[in-house]
């Protein structure tokens, strides 16, 4: 893996029908944090939004307004295009995507088609933080802020205790703690792949490559 750092990214959705949509996409580096919300059409001020998700995280955050799912994927891309250098970063999630499972990859490859838009990842590297952590002793906790606080400890304000009480929330507009909530997951998710890197021997992260064949 060399000295290639972490990009985290998490994602918020409606729900896991098929008919569900992105609402939130978060992305971790080492110098901050950009999220993106879909309004679903609502208005919304990004830089009030941006200054109270700040305060309470101490984070240095950027958010980004959008009023539908497609602007959202589109600026997903383009933080992957502009923001990450595949020379010396990859992309992590916690149970993004595995090799029988996981969330954030599968949900996005399946936005991305049925809005036809072009699949961010094609120039980066993966490897996901979950399987990384379990080469460590956790106390049997499996979740990210049961892993969190089993390695890392300290605090996040994260308003939720699971990710289904986003759905609640972002229908309500209730933006701010959807935006801490998945703020936090990067975070969280960002600093456990940083300490596996210390400790995890390179072949237990399962570097791929995110290329489709046709790219």
């Amino acid at each position: 893996m060399g000295a290639l750092s972490p990009v985290a990214f998490d994602i918020e959705t409606t729900g896991l029908d098929p008919a569900a949509e992105l609402t939130v996409a978060g992305f971790a580096t080492e110098v901050g944090a950009w999220l993106g919300l879909n309004t679903a059409g609502r208005d919304a001020d990004g830089s009030r939004l941006e200054a109270a998700v700040a305060e309470p995280s101490g984070a240095t955050v950027r958010v980004t307004v959008v009023p539908d799912e497609t602007s959202l994927l589109e600026r997903v891309a383009s933080f992957a295009t502009e923001r990450i250098d595949a020379d010396r970063q990859y992309l992590t999630a916690y149970n993004g995507e595995r090799w029988r499972d996981g969330f954030d990859l599968p949900f996005l490859r399946r936005a991305c088609a049925r809005r036809a838009v072009e699949w961010p990842f094609a120039d980066v590297a993966y490897a996901d933080t979950m399987d990384a952590v379990e080469r460590f002793h956790t106390g049997g906790a499996s979740d990210l802020a049961g892993v969190y606080d089993a390695l890392v400890g300290g605090d996040h304000p994260d308003p939720f205790g699971d990710s289904a009480s986003a759905v609640a929330r972002h229908e309500a507009g209730d933006w701010v703690p959807l935006l801490l909530h998945n703020l936090a997951d990067v975070e969280r998710t960002r600093e456990l792949a940083v300490l596996a890197g210390r400790y995890v021997p390179k072949s237990d992260f399962r570097m791929k490559s995110l290329r489709p064949p046709e790219r």
